[in-house]
């Protein structure tokens, strides 16, 4: 069986790798910005709980929806996406994208703990039906529908992990910026690469804090009647 990763993101790749999960790469064409903000309009403000599971389930349907539309659904077994948010003194940040930004929350960051939290949403393709995928996956919460009146099933799940970052100087700080690797991931740092020396610790989910969580993995395929096994490579 083949997994297919609703994601550009080199770490949650490089997880799935080296935990031999055989698995494709499809980027979503979720607009992120636009989803978030239709959904404030209609709920009000969101928790980082809220806003992950949001956008990994768009992003899973999102490619789920491309798999059916292209006529052979079942070339995959399942379809994960996923989405990374860190709170920090109550503010819930994503990816900084600019430098400034970056350097703000690193200075905010600096000897201070925070909760990353990463939405899981799998969708199950193996009875994905050949004339229904608008209906199946436009909106609407399909967790435990069934497949009576042809939707999708699907597993949701949030991991999270208490971040304890270290003393920053000014000099590590820009250094850091300048590598351009805290531009876009959530939280401004990473875990897994030049971000991993300013981590003095971490408590709970470490796959979590990379992207992906693995253990949640195995139990969302669970619910949907998968062993993490099939998919060993």
């Amino acid at each position: 069986m083949q997994l297919i990763l609703a994601s550009a993101s080199p770490a949650r790749r490089a997880t799935l790798s080296s935990a031999q999960i055989r698995h494709e790469v499809r980027v979503s064409s979720v607009d992120e910005e636009a989803l978030v903000a239709a959904e404030q309009r209609r709920v009000g403000a969101l928790t980082a709980q809220q806003h992950v599971q949001l956008l990994a389930a768009a992003k899973a349907r999102a490619v789920a929806q491309q798999v059916i539309a292209e006529g052979n659904p079942t070339a995959a077994a399942a379809v994960v996406g996923c989405d990374s948010m860190f709170s920090l003194g109550g503010a819930v940040v994503g990816k900084p994208h600019t430098a400034q930004v970056a350097r703000e929350r690193l200075r905010k960051m600096s000897g201070h703990a925070g909760t990353l939290f990463t939405g899981h949403c799998v969708i199950d393709l193996r009875d994905a039906p050949h004339d229904q995928c608008g209906d199946s996956l436009n909106g609407g919460n399909l967790r435990d529908s069934g497949l009576r009146d042809g939707s999708l099933r699907e597993a949701n799940g949030i991991s999270q992990a208490t971040v304890f970052i270290g003393e920053l100087s000014e000099a590590e700080i820009e250094a850091y910026i300048a590598s351009g690797e805290p531009l876009e991931v959530a939280g401004s740092f990473t875990v897994d690469g030049r971000g991993g020396p300013f981590v003095e610790r971490i408590e709970g989910d470490y796959h979590g804090v990379v992207g992906i969580s693995l253990p949640l993995l195995r139990e969302l395929l669970g619910e949907l009647g998968f062993a993490v096994t099939d998919f060993w490579q």
